[in-house]
């Protein structure tokens, strides 16, 4: 891991090809389908890169620190399919209702919908990327700074200076 840390190419391609099969797996039983597990693979592998330096021997031995990344991976997968399955459903659903009398409150839900969009693009990409993450994907601020491999405070500005800018465009 120490060298890993010190972006040794080599040593994190044996490091991955000893414990690759191992995290597939854990991740296959976690999420079902091997396209999911193959994706959250990657995450895993490119925060264990990117966070190498944060590993502890004492703490853990490195597949197991690599086995916690893993699980995180896959249950934030595992929280995106829920999320987006569920916003299929919406769409579905308001496609469905498409077809009925559009009532004074769907309008200004739409209305509210349409301004808080274009609020969001006129933000500061990282600020945008931010906000969407926490408020679309619903994440955690910890889960959005290990999603974008920022620091936390950082990610937490963005989102208070998003947040403060978008009331301000909002009126």
């Amino acid at each position: 891991m120490t060298q890993v840390a010190e972006r040794n190419h080599a040593a994190f391609t044996e490091f991955f090809d000893r414990q690759a099969p191992v995290v597939l797996g854990v991740l296959m039983r976690l999420l079902g389908q091997r396209w999911l597990a193959e994706e959250a693979l990657q995450e895993t592998f490119l925060q264990c890169w990117m966070q190498a330096g944060d590993y502890r021997r004492e703490q853990a031995s490195p597949r197991a620190w690599l086995l916690m990344i893993a699980r995180s991976r896959g249950l934030d997968r595992l929280r995106r399919e829920r999320s987006r399955g569920r916003r299929e459903e919406a769409v579905s659903l308001d496609e469905t209702r498409a077809a009925a009398p559009v009532g004074t409150a769907r309008l200004e839900a739409a209305e509210r919908r349409l301004t808080v969009e274009s609020a969001l693009s006129r933000l500061p990409a990282e600020q945008g990327i931010c906000l969407r993450l926490a408020f679309a994907e619903g994440l955690s601020h910890t889960q959005v700074a290990e999603r974008l491999a920022a620091p936390l405070g950082t990610v937490k500005s963005r989102i208070r200076s998003g947040m403060m800018k978008m009331a301000l465009m909002m009126g």
